[in-house]
């Protein structure tokens, strides 16, 4: 398990992908005295990022802490393909929980990416930013049969999506598989152009971005207390705990491990290498392969995930799952030329029901945090942020006991 004391952004991802020539990150400040704010943020990621935009939009006073540069743990490593389909397909996540519920979970983290779309459109960020259609294939064990049966319960949900066989994929996308579902919905974007637009968006409305390390949380009493490792304190009416895939000691669940993933991107391609339509392609298996295409034609593609979230045992792999990663992608689509442009591996935290851990910190009602992403990282971090943005401000939702922390396996 990553250790929060010693875990720092060189240990949840290696390599260099496409996204590290981002916009200039913001300016942070350290501090001399103690401080107090209505909400104070623990990490500077996508998650922090959206939480403070969205609270700052709301006229509260936000401090946001993070040790190291914003954006340049996780948020580099991610792939930022923005699903709405999750890591556990709505057939099993109704065998866990019933229908009503599992529907409830998916039509939440589609309106989550429009959710995106719409705030990159309000606020006037680019980032990359698109909408895509995802193209979900038959993998593994799982044939056309079982992706037409996803399908209906898609559509009976109130969700997009055509399915197509052999013939019909191999027509609009030109993939050699045995069918896939096709749902419109889904996004793509720049996340570390994402995240630090949010941020400039939110130190423009008077956030202030603290350079230095949360030592400790309490958030037992009248008021949430982040000590600095510089010695000052901060006092909150609520902290939200963002710190990407390190877990503090008081954030404890049944349902998380942190695993890794590795992910290369080609260099730009031929136009007629590439898939037909800008679309997400991921596989319905459980370990599965996902790809996506950047603005200047390159191919990326990721998976081969590990129950390791070892640093150096993941960094060593590297080579190895770079060429792992290009067969996959020219079994796939043999016309693609397998050249290696990036190559990168992160960390990342999923859980076994596929669900994200949001909410409140049992024992510590004044701590707010968020987890557990799976493969939808920027997708869930939305989500997140208007989730908490609720709890701040003294709304309770019934639908929030679907991401408790503290809700118990049903596997």
């Amino acid at each position: 398990m990553l250790d929060p004391e010693i875990t720092r952004q060189d240990d949840l991802r290696s390599g260099r992908s496409p996204w590290l020539a981002g916009p200039p990150r913001p300016e942070g400040e350290s501090v001399e005295a103690d401080l107090r704010c209505d909400v104070v943020i623990v990490g500077g990621g996508i998650t922090g990022a959206l939480v403070a935009e969205h609270l700052t939009g709301l006229g509260r006073q936000v401090v946001l802490v993070d040790r190291e540069r914003e954006g340049f743990g996780s948020t580099a490593a991610s792939t930022a393909m923005l699903q709405w389909e999750i890591d556990k397909p709505l057939a099993k996540l109704t065998e866990f929980y019933g229908f009503e519920k599992a529907a409830d979970v998916y039509r939440r983290s589609f309106r989550a990416v429009e959710g995106l779309r719409a705030l990159a459109v309000e606020l006037g960020i680019g980032a990359g930013f698109l909408p895509r259609d995802s193209v979900y294939l038959a993998a593994g064990n799982v044939d056309l049969a079982q992706l037409r049966a996803e399908s209906a319960l898609r559509e009976k949900a109130g969700l997009p999506g055509t399915v197509l066989d052999h013939a019909g994929l191999l027509v609009h996308f030109g993939l050699d598989r045995e069918g896939a579902i096709v749902s419109a919905g889904s996004a793509e974007a720049d996340p570390l152009s994402l995240c630090h637009n949010l941020l400039s968006v939110s130190m423009r409305r008077g956030a202030r971005l603290v350079r230095d390390e949360a030592v400790s949380f309490s958030g037992e009493g009248n008021a949430a207390l982040i000590q600095l490792a510089g010695g000052r304190t901060i006092e909150a009416g609520h902290a939200v705990l963002a710190t990407g895939y390190v877990m503090p000691d008081c954030v404890t669940s049944a349902l998380h491990r942190v695993a890794s993933s590795w992910a290369i991107a080609t260099l730009p391609q031929k136009p007629q290498a590439l898939w037909p339509g800008p679309a997400l392609v991921w596989e319905a298996s459980e370990d599965y392969v996902y790809c996506r295409t950047t603005r200047d034609g390159r191919i990326v593609i990721g998976g081969e995930d590990e129950e390791d979230d070892d640093p150096e045992s993941r960094e060593a792999l590297q080579p190895e799952k770079a060429q792992a990663l290009l067969k996959k992608l020219g079994a796939l689509l043999p016309r693609a030329e397998l050249t290696l442009g990036h190559s990168w591996s992160g960390a990342f935290g999923q859980t076994s029901d596929g669900l994200p851990l949001i909410g409140r910190v049992p024992g510590h009602p004044r701590l707010l945090a968020a987890y557990g992403y799976g493969g939808n990282g920027i997708t869930f971090s939305f989500l997140a942020s208007r989730l908490l943005g609720a709890l701040i401000h003294g709304q309770e939702r019934d639908w929030f006991s679907h991401f408790a922390i503290d809700r118990p396996d049903p596997t």
